[in-house]
This record gives C-alpha cells, structure tokens and sequence, in this order.
C-alpha cells in the first residue's frame, strides 16, 4: 500500500488512517478539556505506554482497577484517535488522557481549562531506534527500509507526527507555566519512584511512599509485559505483529549504541543540533 492508502495528511503532519480518521481529528477539536484532566504529551515512542500505566495509578492512589481491567488505549486515550469518542463518556474525572499532538494543534478548550500536562522527552535516537522497530511491527505503517533510510525520514520529519525536534520546540515554548511538567524516560529510567514522587507532588496527589512503591513495582517494564491490558497483545496479528517485534520492547535508555555507526551518529546529533541551535533549553542528555 502506498503512503496515501495508509495515512491522512493532517495540517503537515502524517497520521496513520487505522486509527484516526477525519471525524477523530474533528472531534478532538470540539473536545471539551475540564480542569481536572492529566494529558501525557509525547512524541510516538517515548514512553505513552508506559505513561497510561502510571497517570491512572497516580490519579486513583494506586487503585490497581483499572490496569488490570480496562486496555490501556482505554483507561487513557489517545485525543486524536478514533476510540476517544467511543470511550469518553466512560472516563472518570480525573480523566488521563495522552496525545501525540504538537503543542500548535491541541483544541481551543485546553488552553482555556486548567487542565495540568506531563510532557515526556526521550533521546531522540532511542526514539527512532524504537519506531524503526515498530514499523516492521505495525502493519498499518509503512515498511521502514533500511535503518540508514528510516533516519533520513526520521531527521527530516517524514514520520509520524512530524519532527522531533519542532515537536519538543512547541512543547519548551508554551504559555501553560505551572500547568506543565517535563521529565525525561531517561529519569524515569533511572529512578522511578523519584519519577512518580515528582509526578504526584505535580498533580497534587498526596501519596504515600508505600503507594508511591507499590506504583512502581506495577509499572515496572517486567511487570508491564506480563499484563495483557498494558502489552497489547490483545491487538489482533493482522495489526500488529510481535512475532516481528514486541510492542513493548527493552524499555532501556541507550539502545541506539547498539545501532548506530559512529557516521550514522554524527549525521544524526549534526542535524539535531541545526534544528535547535536558536533555542534556549539545552536537551537533557547528551547526544554524543
């Protein structure tokens, strides 16, 4: 299938058709934000699993409920997806929700709530690492080619949602103030529960460290990819092939090493240093 078949053009940004559609796009943007809600941003591939795992646990003092009953693509859609509509009037306030939205088209009602945002950066070279994968994964995306061809699409932002870094751009460059919060999956990564902590003291929570600890046992990578609400195993073959890749992959920092060439690497850090060389944040990590 050709490009066109598989994905919608949506204000410069390449959407696949199997899960969205011009009428989810439409309906996010009548969405109507309450204060109360959590929204996860994310570029694709930087932790939005691993995210509605965590955002229900916080938002329900570590209630296991709902990851153990409800999918993931449930407990905490996707705005511009296809199931938000489908599943809405079913969330309870306060509702997690993610998108992959760049912060230019997230609905006129969002910026008018309260309604709080965790913004997750990954390394972008772990990013593209992961979606590389996800792509010989997916049969609704197109086949990824070669890795050297992947990262070319990747660096000029000929992917999914676009370029990482105007993704991470919009996002540093808001007027949301104390309404958002960033953190790395490298942080995550590291020290999960201070994670959580920081997430939780965020969102007003006041959790216990048991419940903070009991958070991130059930949240932990291992755990995750045992639970067939939170590994989508429960997707059909025809969509998404595990055979290939497993949804859920490492969930480690620094799988690029075992990827890139040293040229790969160099092309890779010089373009995204070009594309955030005006900015005034400097990335968490290094890129070298």
């Amino acid at each position: 299938m050709s490009d066109e078949e598989m994905y919608l053009h949506y204000h410069g940004l390449l959407l696949p058709k199997e899960t969205h559609s011009l009428e989810s796009l439409k309906f996010v943007q009548e969405f109507t934000f309450e204060d109360e809600d959590v929204v996860t941003v994310t570029y694709p591939k930087s932790g939005t699993a691993w995210m509605q795992e965590i955002l229900p646990l916080l938002l329900n003092d570590g209630d296991l409920t709902p990851i153990q009953t409800i999918p993931n693509w449930d407990r905490a859609p996707w705005l511009e997806e296809k199931r938000l509509a489908v599943v809405v009037d079913q969330l309870k306030s306060p509702r997690a929700l993610v998108t992959h939205f760049p912060y230019r088209l997230m609905p006129h009602s969002f910026h008018a709530s309260k309604a709080k945002v965790i913004y997750v950066m990954r390394n972008p070279m772990d990013v593209m690492v992961s979606s590389y994968y996800f792509h010989q994964m997916a049969a609704f995306l197109q086949d990824p080619g070669t890795f050297e061809e992947f990262m070319d699409k990747f660096l000029e932002g000929r992917v999914l949602f676009g370029k990482w870094t105007d993704h991470v751009k919009g996002w540093r460059h808001t007027d949301l103030g104390d309404r958002i919060m960033y953190i790395t999956y490298e942080e995550m990564v590291q020290d999960l529960p201070a994670a959580l902590r920081r997430m939780s003291d965020f969102l007003g929570r006041k959790l216990s460290d048991e419940v903070i600890q009991k958070i991130a046992e059930h949240c932990s990578f291992k755990t995750m990819k045992t639970n067939n609400m939170s590994n989508f195993s429960l997707v059909p073959k025809i969509y998404m092939d595990s055979d290939k890749s497993p949804f859920l992959r490492k969930g480690v920092a620094g799988d690029w090493k075992n990827h890139f060439s040293s040229e790969q690497q160099a092309k890779f850090t010089s373009v995204i240093r070009k594309d955030l060389e005006k900015e005034s944040f400097s990335l968490p990590w290094s890129l070298d």
